[in-house]
């Protein structure tokens, strides 16, 4: 299967050790003097509807690439470093019911 860089931008990546989905290929990092594929990278989160910016960028390896499909990249990935969403006012509703 031959895929261009172009081709990569919009497939969808997942993590295959819980199967959580990243994000999509948003750019990809090249070695120009070997001609080799480095990384894929996944933006950052929008924080606030990007008022204050984005989370860290996730730059995935190409060593922890498992599969390249039509739709998806699985790759091997912590989402341990991904900070989970956290809600604003934990337990003030639970008082109003």
């Amino acid at each position: 299967m031959l895929c261009r860089i172009v081709d990569m931008k919009n497939k969808e990546v997942i993590s295959i050790q819980d199967g959580c989905r990243i994000g999509c290929v948003n750019d990809v990092e090249v070695d120009m003097l070997n001609a080799r594929l480095v990384a894929i990278i996944v933006y950052g989160r929008l924080k606030c509807f990007g008022i204050f910016g984005r989370e860290e960028d996730i730059v995935i390896k190409w060593e922890n690439i498992k599969v390249v499909g039509e739709d998806t990249i699985l790759v091997k990935y912590n989402p341990v470093c991904r900070r989970k969403k956290t809600k604003l006012f934990p337990g003030f509703f639970k008082c109003w019911k």
